[in-house]
């Protein structure tokens, strides 16, 4: 399976040598926040619209160690991905570039 994380291009180039990736919310939420395919553009347009320099981080879920929980903290219905540890960088099929703007609505 595949699921997908949005993260800032400096994050992403910045751990790659490290052979692990662990985002800027993960040491507060104790989980990384996912989407699947179809969640991709909802959480961007609601979290990442306007900001630059983004990538999607495509993981495969096979790769991991930990499998993802697939839950909704805020009490909502629809369920998300959750990784609650660092992805080996093993795991990331690819990383692309990404951006949300007025022309993408």
């Amino acid at each position: 399976m595949l699921i997908y994380h949005i993260t800032s291009r400096q994050e992403w180039t910045a751990q790659k040598p490290q052979k692990i990736y662990v985002s800027t919310g993960y040491a507060q939420d104790k989980f990384i926040h996912c989407s699947t395919a179809a969640q991709v553009w909802p959480v961007a347009n609601n979290f990442y619209f306007g900001v630059r320099d983004l990538v999607v981080l495509q993981i495969d879920t096979d790769r991991l160690e930990v499998q993802p929980v697939f839950e909704n903290l805020e009490g909502g219905s629809e369920l998300f991905p959750h990784l609650y540890s660092p992805i080996p960088i093993a795991a990331v099929r690819k990383a692309v570039e990404f951006y949300i703007g007025p022309e993408q609505r």
